[in-house]
């Protein structure tokens, strides 16, 4: 969502997140059925023109925050920040009106293993709690997908609950689902945000 104090497009190590076009949808849509990216996905594969129309619609939408990661002109990673309601009495004015945000991130597989999903989560993370103002954000996974919680674990997120066979895999059955969790404080005690230096997505060699 462009919202008037957020400024569009903003660095993330050696990225460039920006807030989706029809050209950068239609090269994300390259890879985004691939299987290598569907495997640990609750929603596999996508159709094009419904995925293409709903990210093309977020920009739109105060409440969710997608963009897509460009590297030497490439568009190699998405990620979102879905901002919703916590767990609040119902009192008028509520503290958990829009306090909590729902993290996530896929990665080109031809540019895995670069430090891109880090840097694309640590740069929403920087959006959540110094631009939006968010209380907390959390993100899930599949227990068995060691990648994805890795990045959770290396940007300080603590594993807030393992549900037990609590989540259903085409190949696996029912497995265990892991959420993770972080909060404003803890973030912006942490000193100087990785998506601006402690995590560079490396540059393509080919």
């Amino acid at each position: 969502m462009t919202l008037p104090h957020l400024t569009w497009p903003r660095a993330a190590g050696g990225l460039t997140l920006t807030l989706p076009t029809p050209e950068l949808v239609d090269e994300v849509l390259r890879w985004r059925n691939d299987p290598a990216v569907t495997r640990w996905l609750i929603r596999t594969t996508v159709d094009p023109t419904a995925f293409r129309t709903a990210w093309l619609a977020s920009v739109d939408d105060p409440r969710d925050h997608a963009v897509v990661a460009v590297l030497d002109g490439r568009a190699v990673a998405t990620g979102s920040l879905e901002v919703h309601d916590g767990m609040a009495q119902t009192e008028p004015g509520s503290p958990g009106d829009g306090c909590e945000g729902l993290l996530g991130y896929l990665v080109d597989p031809a540019y895995a293993g670069r430090g891109i999903a880090t840097a694309v989560a640590a740069s929403l993370l920087d959006l959540a709690f110094r631009d939006l103002g968010l209380l907390r954000v959390t993100a899930g996974c599949f227990a068995d997908n060691v990648a994805s919680w890795a990045v959770m674990e290396k940007l300080g997120m603590r594993r807030e609950q393992q549900g037990v066979r609590d989540s259903w895999h085409v190949e696996h059955g029912w497995i265990d689902g892991f959420t993770y969790a972080i909060l404003a404080d803890e973030w912006l005690g942490r000193g100087k945000p990785l998506a601006s230096g402690g995590s560079q997505a490396r540059p393509s060699t080919s």
